[in-house]
């Protein structure tokens, strides 16, 4: 059996090699960040961080009762114009650490008793991550890593982590690349999600759980419903339906408020009506995925969906 460290010794030096000339997301920048140089997600070498904590408010198999062991990684891939940590995530924010040091917050989160290591925002800091993973393992890390990521990713990368993720939390954040160029500048975005998202499927499988509900291996996909339909959430839950899994276990996120910039674009200015939010669920009980976690919305309402339970944000 192969274990994780087997197969890190085997990807690292593959995914240290995507520094040179770098091309750790689509946006292929090709800038050398071997040394420091730095292109759209204002990254260099060192891993930066912004903050870690057991983390109580993540999806129900993740948080469970003791938390999710989350590592917030400053900046992104990504420029979300809506962004609610635009403050880490796009603007200037330097933290940066060796891969030992990170190997000892995963080590931390794990003795203060944290199911699991999540991994927010990782894409553009994989090959040090899994420095770092390797480094922790040695020294007795056992919790599952949890690859909590917005979606625009590489699918060289991704096929890198077969047998080192052992859950997969990626966004399906747009059905259309228009709305995803003008909300997230993030060219091409739908076919690398679409086919990220179904490798990470077929390496880990429908989402399993311990007897105590907690998450320890598989797909969790979340869907954050925008206003105006400019996610295109309806497409994007009959792609799952028909390609991914029947039973994938969705997070449809209702929580978007007006962040960072979107209090001066009209369509975005406000938060969801109630009607928005439950197209969406109506749309995952007549595609039969009744498997996942349908939030309270920040409005009254009454919502029911067979297999789902609604649960206060």
């Amino acid at each position: 059996m192969k274990t994780k460290e087997n197969l890190i010794k085997k990807s690292l030096p593959q995914l240290k090699s995507l520094l040179e000339s770098c091309r750790l997301c689509p946006r292929n920048c090709s800038l050398n960040r071997l040394k420091n140089k730095k292109g759209f997600c204002k990254t260099g070498l060192k891993p930066a961080v912004y903050s870690y904590a057991p983390h109580h408010g993540e999806e129900p198999p993740l948080s469970g009762n003791r938390g999710s062991g989350t590592i917030f990684f400053t900046h992104c891939n990504m420029a979300c114009v809506y962004c609610q940590n635009y403050k880490f995530s796009q603007q200037s924010c330097e933290k940066e650490m060796t891969t030992d040091e990170l190997a000892n917050l995963m080590l931390g989160l794990e003795r203060v008793g944290c199911h699991n290591i999540n991994l927010v925002s990782p894409t553009h800091y994989v090959p040090q991550i899994v420095e770092a993973l390797s480094v922790a393992l040695k020294n007795g890390l056992k919790l599952p890593l949890v690859y909590n990521t917005g979606g625009y990713d590489s699918l060289e990368v991704i096929k890198l982590l077969d047998g080192i993720v052992d859950i997969y939390m990626p966004d399906m954040r747009y059905s259309d690349d228009a709305m995803a160029k003008k909300y997230s500048n993030a060219p091409n975005y739908v076919m690398h999600n679409r086919n990220s998202v179904l490798e990470m499927q077929r390496q880990v499988g429908d989402l399993k759980q311990d007897k105590k509900g907690i998450a320890m291996q598989g797909l969790i996909i979340r869907c954050l419903v925008l206003p105006e339909n400019i996610s295109g959430i309806e497409k994007t839950l009959e792609f799952i339906s028909a390609r991914v899994s029947k039973k994938a276990y969705i997070s449809l996120m209702s929580q978007y408020y007006p962040a960072h910039k979107a209090r001066d674009i009209k369509e975005i200015s406000r938060r969801l009506t109630a009607n928005e939010y439950s197209i969406a669920v109506d749309k995952m009980k007549e595609l039969g995925l009744a498997n996942g976690w349908v939030q309270s919305p920040p409005y009254e309402m009454d919502l029911r969906l067979a297999g789902h339970k609604i649960r206060p944000r």
